[in-house]
Protein backbone atom coordinates (compact mmCIF):
# COMPACT_ATOMS: atom_id res chain seq x y z
CA UNK A 1 0.00 0.00 0.00
CA UNK A 2 1.26 3.53 -0.72
CA UNK A 3 2.33 5.80 2.11
CA UNK A 4 0.20 8.71 3.37
CA UNK A 5 2.14 11.25 1.26
CA UNK A 6 2.22 9.17 -1.91
CA UNK A 7 2.07 11.53 -4.88
CA UNK A 8 3.40 14.53 -2.95
CA UNK A 9 6.50 16.04 -4.56
CA UNK A 10 9.10 17.89 -2.50
CA UNK A 11 12.04 19.99 -3.65
CA UNK A 12 14.55 20.25 -0.83
CA UNK A 13 17.29 22.86 -0.48
CA UNK A 14 18.89 21.95 2.82
CA UNK A 15 22.06 20.97 4.58
CA UNK A 16 23.42 19.68 7.89
CA UNK A 17 20.63 18.24 10.13
CA UNK A 18 17.27 20.00 10.58
CA UNK A 19 16.13 20.32 6.96
CA UNK A 20 17.52 16.96 5.81
CA UNK A 21 15.85 15.19 8.75
CA UNK A 22 12.52 16.85 7.95
CA UNK A 23 12.83 15.85 4.29
CA UNK A 24 13.70 12.28 5.23
CA UNK A 25 10.61 11.98 7.42
CA UNK A 26 8.48 13.12 4.45
CA UNK A 27 10.18 10.53 2.24
CA UNK A 28 9.40 7.77 4.73
CA UNK A 29 5.75 8.80 4.39
CA UNK A 30 5.89 8.25 0.65
CA UNK A 31 6.75 11.72 -0.69
CA UNK A 32 9.03 11.99 -3.71
CA UNK A 33 11.85 14.18 -2.37
CA UNK A 34 14.44 15.69 -4.69
CA UNK A 35 17.37 17.05 -2.72
CA UNK A 36 19.36 19.83 -4.43
CA UNK A 37 23.02 20.23 -3.45
CA UNK A 38 25.88 22.38 -4.66
CA UNK A 39 28.01 20.56 -7.20
CA UNK A 40 30.71 19.92 -4.58
CA UNK A 41 28.15 18.47 -2.18
CA UNK A 42 26.56 19.87 0.96
CA UNK A 43 28.82 20.30 4.03
CA UNK A 44 27.43 17.34 6.01
CA UNK A 45 28.21 15.01 3.09
CA UNK A 46 31.83 16.15 3.15
CA UNK A 47 32.39 16.16 6.92
CA UNK A 48 33.94 12.90 8.13
CA UNK A 49 34.01 11.19 4.72
CA UNK A 50 34.85 7.49 4.92
CA UNK A 51 34.73 7.17 1.13
CA UNK A 52 34.87 10.21 -1.18
CA UNK A 53 31.74 12.43 -0.84
CA UNK A 54 30.06 10.03 1.60
CA UNK A 55 29.80 10.44 5.37
CA UNK A 56 27.84 8.55 7.97
CA UNK A 57 26.09 11.74 9.06
CA UNK A 58 24.82 12.45 5.55
CA UNK A 59 23.69 8.86 4.96
CA UNK A 60 21.72 8.84 8.21
CA UNK A 61 19.70 11.95 7.34
CA UNK A 62 19.00 11.71 3.61
CA UNK A 63 17.67 8.27 2.83
CA UNK A 64 14.88 7.79 0.33
CA UNK A 65 15.62 10.99 -1.62
CA UNK A 66 16.65 11.58 -5.18
CA UNK A 67 19.74 13.74 -5.33
CA UNK A 68 20.75 16.30 -7.90
CA UNK A 69 23.46 18.95 -8.04
CA UNK A 70 22.91 22.53 -9.15
CA UNK A 71 25.15 25.57 -9.03
CA UNK A 72 22.44 28.04 -8.07
CA UNK A 73 24.65 31.01 -8.86
CA UNK A 74 24.19 30.14 -12.54
CA UNK A 75 21.11 31.43 -14.41
CA UNK A 76 20.70 28.04 -16.08
CA UNK A 77 20.36 26.39 -12.67
CA UNK A 78 17.64 28.82 -11.61
CA UNK A 79 15.79 28.06 -14.82
CA UNK A 80 15.86 24.36 -13.93
CA UNK A 81 14.53 25.12 -10.44
CA UNK A 82 11.68 27.16 -11.88
CA UNK A 83 10.78 24.30 -14.23
CA UNK A 84 10.80 21.83 -11.33
CA UNK A 85 8.71 24.05 -9.06
CA UNK A 86 5.78 23.98 -11.50
CA UNK A 87 5.17 20.34 -10.55
CA UNK A 88 6.14 20.54 -6.89
CA UNK A 89 3.83 20.52 -3.90
CA UNK A 90 6.45 21.53 -1.34
CA UNK A 91 9.71 23.44 -1.27
CA UNK A 92 11.83 22.97 1.84
CA UNK A 93 14.60 25.50 2.52
CA UNK A 94 17.14 25.38 5.35
CA UNK A 95 19.55 28.28 4.71
CA UNK A 96 20.58 31.54 6.37
CA UNK A 97 17.85 34.24 6.15
CA UNK A 98 19.36 36.05 3.16
CA UNK A 99 20.51 33.09 1.08
CA UNK A 100 17.27 31.88 -0.54
CA UNK A 101 16.45 35.28 -2.03
CA UNK A 102 20.00 35.74 -3.32
CA UNK A 103 19.83 32.36 -5.04
CA UNK A 104 16.45 33.06 -6.59
CA UNK A 105 14.60 30.41 -4.58
CA UNK A 106 12.75 32.66 -2.11
CA UNK A 107 9.05 32.27 -1.41
CA UNK A 108 7.93 35.38 -3.28
CA UNK A 109 9.62 34.28 -6.49
CA UNK A 110 8.64 30.61 -6.39
CA UNK A 111 5.04 31.18 -5.28
CA UNK A 112 4.47 33.30 -8.37
CA UNK A 113 5.35 30.25 -10.46
CA UNK A 114 3.20 27.91 -8.35
CA UNK A 115 0.58 29.73 -6.20
CA UNK A 116 -0.45 26.48 -4.49
CA UNK A 117 3.11 25.86 -3.35
CA UNK A 118 3.78 25.04 0.29
CA UNK A 119 7.11 26.65 1.17
CA UNK A 120 8.78 25.70 4.45
CA UNK A 121 11.55 28.13 5.40
CA UNK A 122 13.72 27.24 8.37
CA UNK A 123 16.13 29.70 10.01
CA UNK A 124 18.02 29.66 13.27
CA UNK A 125 16.41 32.66 14.99
CA UNK A 126 13.50 33.72 12.78
CA UNK A 127 13.20 36.67 10.41
CA UNK A 128 12.48 39.33 13.02
CA UNK A 129 14.36 40.67 16.02
CA UNK A 130 17.95 41.69 16.81
CA UNK A 131 19.46 38.27 16.06
CA UNK A 132 17.51 37.51 12.87
CA UNK A 133 20.49 38.32 10.64
CA UNK A 134 22.75 35.75 12.24
CA UNK A 135 23.55 32.32 10.85
CA UNK A 136 23.03 29.70 13.51
CA UNK A 137 23.62 26.07 14.27
CA UNK A 138 22.42 23.68 16.95
CA UNK A 139 25.35 24.46 19.25
CA UNK A 140 24.62 28.21 19.18
CA UNK A 141 20.92 27.72 19.84
CA UNK A 142 21.66 25.23 22.63
CA UNK A 143 23.78 27.88 24.30
CA UNK A 144 21.24 30.66 23.78
CA UNK A 145 18.12 28.80 24.93
CA UNK A 146 19.29 27.05 28.07
CA UNK A 147 19.40 23.61 26.49
CA UNK A 148 23.14 23.45 27.07
CA UNK A 149 22.75 24.48 30.69
CA UNK A 150 19.86 22.08 31.29
CA UNK A 151 21.99 19.30 32.73
CA UNK A 152 24.71 21.60 34.05
CA UNK A 153 27.57 19.72 32.42
CA UNK A 154 30.89 21.49 32.15
CA UNK A 155 34.54 20.75 31.43
CA UNK A 156 37.21 22.93 32.96
CA UNK A 157 34.56 25.45 33.89
CA UNK A 158 33.17 25.71 30.34
CA UNK A 159 29.61 24.59 29.45
CA UNK A 160 29.53 21.36 27.44
CA UNK A 161 27.45 20.80 24.31
CA UNK A 162 24.75 18.14 24.62
CA UNK A 163 25.72 15.27 22.33
CA UNK A 164 22.22 14.97 20.84
CA UNK A 165 21.49 17.92 18.50
CA UNK A 166 18.06 18.40 20.03
CA UNK A 167 17.35 21.82 18.50
CA UNK A 168 18.12 20.51 15.01
CA UNK A 169 16.28 17.21 15.31
CA UNK A 170 13.17 18.68 16.91
CA UNK A 171 13.09 21.31 14.17
CA UNK A 172 13.18 18.59 11.52
CA UNK A 173 10.10 17.07 13.14
CA UNK A 174 8.45 20.51 13.27
CA UNK A 175 9.11 20.98 9.56
CA UNK A 176 7.58 17.65 8.57
CA UNK A 177 4.64 18.17 10.94
CA UNK A 178 3.83 21.65 9.67
CA UNK A 179 4.15 20.59 6.02
CA UNK A 180 1.63 17.79 6.58
CA UNK A 181 -0.76 20.30 8.19
CA UNK A 182 -0.30 22.73 5.29
CA UNK A 183 -1.00 19.95 2.78
CA UNK A 184 -4.25 19.19 4.60
CA UNK A 185 -5.18 22.89 4.60
CA UNK A 186 -4.49 23.10 0.88
CA UNK A 187 -6.64 20.04 0.29
CA UNK A 188 -9.57 21.88 1.90
CA UNK A 189 -8.98 25.38 0.55
CA UNK A 190 -6.78 25.04 -2.54
CA UNK A 191 -4.33 27.58 -1.11
CA UNK A 192 -0.60 27.19 -0.58
CA UNK A 193 1.30 29.05 2.11
CA UNK A 194 4.65 29.88 3.64
CA UNK A 195 5.76 28.09 6.81
CA UNK A 196 8.50 29.51 9.01
CA UNK A 197 10.22 27.22 11.49
CA UNK A 198 13.19 28.10 13.69
CA UNK A 199 15.77 26.30 15.77
CA UNK A 200 15.04 28.86 18.48
CA UNK A 201 11.33 28.05 18.61
CA UNK A 202 11.90 24.30 18.64
CA UNK A 203 14.52 24.51 21.40
CA UNK A 204 12.15 26.49 23.60
CA UNK A 205 9.16 24.26 22.86
CA UNK A 206 10.87 21.00 23.82
CA UNK A 207 11.86 22.39 27.22
CA UNK A 208 8.17 22.63 28.23
CA UNK A 209 8.14 23.59 31.94
CA UNK A 210 11.65 25.04 31.67
CA UNK A 211 10.25 27.86 29.56
CA UNK A 212 7.20 28.62 31.63
CA UNK A 213 6.24 31.16 34.28
CA UNK A 214 3.14 30.75 36.41
CA UNK A 215 2.67 34.36 37.45
CA UNK A 216 1.02 33.58 40.77
CA UNK A 217 3.78 31.19 41.83
CA UNK A 218 6.93 31.91 39.83
CA UNK A 219 7.17 35.63 39.09
CA UNK A 220 8.89 36.65 42.35
CA UNK A 221 11.62 33.99 42.42
CA UNK A 222 12.22 34.26 38.67
CA UNK A 223 12.84 38.00 38.98
CA UNK A 224 15.34 37.36 41.78
CA UNK A 225 17.01 34.61 39.77
CA UNK A 226 17.44 36.70 36.63
CA UNK A 227 18.84 39.58 38.69
CA UNK A 228 21.27 37.29 40.52
CA UNK A 229 22.50 35.77 37.26
CA UNK A 230 23.01 39.25 35.85
CA UNK A 231 24.99 40.30 38.91
CA UNK A 232 27.07 37.12 38.77
CA UNK A 233 27.99 37.77 35.12
CA UNK A 234 28.93 41.34 35.95
CA UNK A 235 31.30 39.96 38.57
CA UNK A 236 32.81 37.63 35.93
CA UNK A 237 32.45 34.57 38.12
CA UNK A 238 33.08 31.06 36.81
CA UNK A 239 30.42 28.90 35.16
CA UNK A 240 30.37 26.51 38.11
CA UNK A 241 29.82 29.44 40.47
CA UNK A 242 27.11 30.71 38.15
CA UNK A 243 25.31 27.38 38.44
CA UNK A 244 25.54 27.57 42.23
CA UNK A 245 24.12 31.09 42.16
CA UNK A 246 21.14 29.73 40.22
CA UNK A 247 20.64 26.86 42.65
CA UNK A 248 20.62 29.25 45.60
CA UNK A 249 17.27 30.56 44.35
CA UNK A 250 15.95 27.52 42.49
CA UNK A 251 17.28 24.55 44.49
CA UNK A 252 16.95 20.93 43.53
CA UNK A 253 13.69 19.73 45.04
CA UNK A 254 15.06 16.39 46.21
CA UNK A 255 17.64 13.77 45.51
CA UNK A 256 16.44 11.50 42.69
CA UNK A 257 15.28 8.08 43.83
CA UNK A 258 12.48 6.93 41.55
CA UNK A 259 13.62 8.14 38.13
CA UNK A 260 17.25 7.27 37.53
CA UNK A 261 19.92 4.67 36.74
CA UNK A 262 21.25 2.31 39.41
CA UNK A 263 24.45 0.26 39.49
CA UNK A 264 23.68 -3.43 39.91
CA UNK A 265 25.87 -6.40 40.77
CA UNK A 266 26.93 -6.81 37.14
CA UNK A 267 25.79 -3.74 35.18
CA UNK A 268 23.06 -1.06 35.40
CA UNK A 269 19.28 -0.88 35.52
CA UNK A 270 17.03 2.08 34.71
CA UNK A 271 13.96 2.81 36.85
CA UNK A 272 11.13 5.21 36.08
CA UNK A 273 8.37 5.38 38.70
CA UNK A 274 6.55 8.70 38.33
CA UNK A 275 3.23 8.13 40.10
CA UNK A 276 2.66 7.56 43.81
CA UNK A 277 1.34 4.07 43.09
CA UNK A 278 4.40 3.12 41.05
CA UNK A 279 6.74 4.55 43.66
CA UNK A 280 5.05 2.44 46.30
CA UNK A 281 5.46 -0.63 44.09
CA UNK A 282 9.18 0.09 43.81
CA UNK A 283 9.49 0.48 47.59
CA UNK A 284 7.61 -2.79 48.14
CA UNK A 285 9.86 -4.60 45.65
CA UNK A 286 12.94 -3.23 47.40
CA UNK A 287 11.53 -3.90 50.86
CA UNK A 288 11.93 -0.32 52.05
CA UNK A 289 9.71 2.41 53.46
CA UNK A 290 9.63 6.01 52.24
CA UNK A 291 7.70 8.23 54.64
CA UNK A 292 7.37 10.91 51.98
CA UNK A 293 4.79 8.78 50.16
CA UNK A 294 2.42 8.84 53.13
CA UNK A 295 2.46 12.59 53.78
CA UNK A 296 0.62 14.77 51.20
CA UNK A 297 2.03 17.92 52.86
CA UNK A 298 5.66 16.78 52.81
CA UNK A 299 8.00 19.63 51.85
CA UNK A 300 10.98 18.24 49.90
CA UNK A 301 12.88 21.54 49.93
CA UNK A 302 13.74 21.73 53.64
CA UNK A 303 17.28 20.82 54.76
CA UNK A 304 15.84 17.95 56.81
CA UNK A 305 14.02 16.58 53.77
CA UNK A 306 17.11 16.75 51.58
CA UNK A 307 19.17 14.97 54.27
CA UNK A 308 16.51 12.26 54.55
CA UNK A 309 16.42 11.82 50.77
CA UNK A 310 20.20 11.49 50.57
CA UNK A 311 20.25 8.86 53.29
CA UNK A 312 17.48 6.90 51.59
CA UNK A 313 19.23 7.06 48.22
CA UNK A 314 22.43 5.61 49.69
CA UNK A 315 20.42 2.75 51.19
CA UNK A 316 18.71 2.01 47.87
CA UNK A 317 21.97 2.22 45.93
CA UNK A 318 23.47 -0.40 48.22
CA UNK A 319 20.43 -2.64 47.73
CA UNK A 320 20.71 -2.51 43.95
CA UNK A 321 24.30 -3.72 44.08
CA UNK A 322 23.21 -6.99 45.71
CA UNK A 323 21.55 -8.44 42.56
CA UNK A 324 22.26 -8.62 38.84
CA UNK A 325 20.39 -6.53 36.30
CA UNK A 326 18.44 -9.56 35.05
CA UNK A 327 17.44 -10.49 38.60
CA UNK A 328 16.12 -6.99 39.24
CA UNK A 329 14.23 -6.90 35.96
CA UNK A 330 12.53 -10.21 36.68
CA UNK A 331 11.48 -8.91 40.08
CA UNK A 332 10.26 -5.57 38.73
CA UNK A 333 8.35 -7.25 35.90
CA UNK A 334 6.54 -9.42 38.43
CA UNK A 335 5.70 -6.38 40.60
CA UNK A 336 4.68 -3.99 37.80
CA UNK A 337 7.60 -1.58 38.33
CA UNK A 338 8.64 0.32 35.16
CA UNK A 339 12.28 -0.58 34.52
CA UNK A 340 14.65 -1.60 31.77
CA UNK A 341 18.29 -2.43 31.01
CA UNK A 342 20.93 0.18 30.23
CA UNK A 343 22.39 -0.06 26.73
CA UNK A 344 24.75 1.73 24.37
CA UNK A 345 23.28 2.56 20.96
CA UNK A 346 25.62 0.10 19.20
CA UNK A 347 23.95 -2.75 21.11
CA UNK A 348 20.52 -1.92 19.67
CA UNK A 349 21.31 -2.79 16.04
CA UNK A 350 20.46 -6.47 16.59
CA UNK A 351 18.16 -6.01 19.58
CA UNK A 352 15.12 -8.33 19.36
CA UNK A 353 12.76 -5.60 20.61
CA UNK A 354 13.89 -3.23 17.88
CA UNK A 355 13.62 -5.90 15.20
CA UNK A 356 10.20 -7.12 16.38
CA UNK A 357 8.75 -3.63 15.92
CA UNK A 358 10.31 -3.05 12.48
CA UNK A 359 12.44 -0.18 13.78
CA UNK A 360 15.49 -1.30 11.81
CA UNK A 361 15.92 -1.40 8.03
CA UNK A 362 18.60 -2.42 5.57
CA UNK A 363 19.05 -0.22 2.49
CA UNK A 364 21.35 -0.64 -0.49
CA UNK A 365 23.55 2.36 -1.23
CA UNK A 366 24.80 2.73 -4.80
CA UNK A 367 28.41 3.28 -3.69
CA UNK A 368 28.92 1.60 -0.35
CA UNK A 369 26.49 -1.34 -0.31
CA UNK A 370 24.25 -2.37 2.57
CA UNK A 371 23.48 0.18 5.27
CA UNK A 372 21.62 -0.92 8.40
CA UNK A 373 19.85 1.97 10.11
CA UNK A 374 16.85 3.07 12.14
CA UNK A 375 13.64 2.71 10.17
CA UNK A 376 10.50 4.87 10.28
CA UNK A 377 9.71 5.66 13.93
CA UNK A 378 5.94 5.13 13.53
CA UNK A 379 3.49 3.05 11.55
CA UNK A 380 0.00 3.57 10.12
CA UNK A 381 -2.41 0.73 9.42
CA UNK A 382 -3.92 2.03 6.16
CA UNK A 383 -0.96 3.97 4.77
CA UNK A 384 2.17 2.24 6.08
CA UNK A 385 5.48 4.05 6.06
CA UNK A 386 8.31 2.53 4.07
CA UNK A 387 11.90 3.52 3.43
CA UNK A 388 12.24 4.34 -0.26
CA UNK A 389 15.95 3.71 -0.53
CA UNK A 390 19.35 4.80 0.67
CA UNK A 391 20.67 8.35 0.57
CA UNK A 392 21.69 9.47 -2.92
CA UNK A 393 25.28 9.59 -4.05
CA UNK A 394 26.40 13.06 -5.06
CA UNK A 395 24.55 13.98 -8.25
CA UNK A 396 23.19 10.45 -8.61
CA UNK A 397 19.89 11.56 -10.15
CA UNK A 398 21.01 14.61 -12.14
CA UNK A 399 20.32 13.02 -15.51
CA UNK A 400 17.09 11.36 -14.37
CA UNK A 401 15.59 14.60 -13.06
CA UNK A 402 16.72 16.67 -16.05
CA UNK A 403 15.41 14.05 -18.46
CA UNK A 404 12.00 14.35 -16.77
CA UNK A 405 12.12 18.03 -17.80
CA UNK A 406 12.83 16.96 -21.40
CA UNK A 407 16.51 17.87 -21.39
CA UNK A 408 18.36 15.87 -24.04
CA UNK A 409 21.64 14.04 -23.32
CA UNK A 410 23.44 16.75 -25.31
CA UNK A 411 21.85 19.54 -23.26
CA UNK A 412 22.74 17.73 -20.03
CA UNK A 413 26.34 17.40 -21.19
CA UNK A 414 26.42 21.13 -21.96
CA UNK A 415 25.15 21.93 -18.44
CA UNK A 416 27.85 19.73 -16.97
CA UNK A 417 30.59 21.37 -19.03
CA UNK A 418 29.31 24.81 -17.91
CA UNK A 419 29.53 23.87 -14.23
CA UNK A 420 25.75 24.01 -13.72
CA UNK A 421 25.61 20.37 -12.56
CA UNK A 422 28.30 17.99 -11.36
Amino acid sequence: MPGPLDGVRVLEFSEIIAGPFGGMLLSDMGADVIKVEPIEGEPWRLFGQFVPTESRNYISLNRGKRGMTLNLTKPEARKIVHQLVRDMDVVLVNYRPDVAEKLGIGYEELSKISPKLIYCDNTAFGRKGPQSHRPGYDVIVQGLTGLMALEGKSFRDVPVLNALPSADLSTGIMMAWSICAALYHRERTGRGQKIETTLLGSALAVQTTGFQVVESADAEWRERLVEKLREARDEEISYDELKEARLDIRPLRAVALYYRVYKTKDHYVVVGALSAQLRQKLCDALGIEDRRLEDPHYDPTTPESVAYARKLVKKVEALFRTRTTDEWLRLFDSRGVPAGPFRFIEELVDDPQVIANDLQVDVEHSLIGTVRMAGPPLQMSETPLEVQGASPALGEHDEEVLASLNYSPEQIATLRDAGVIR
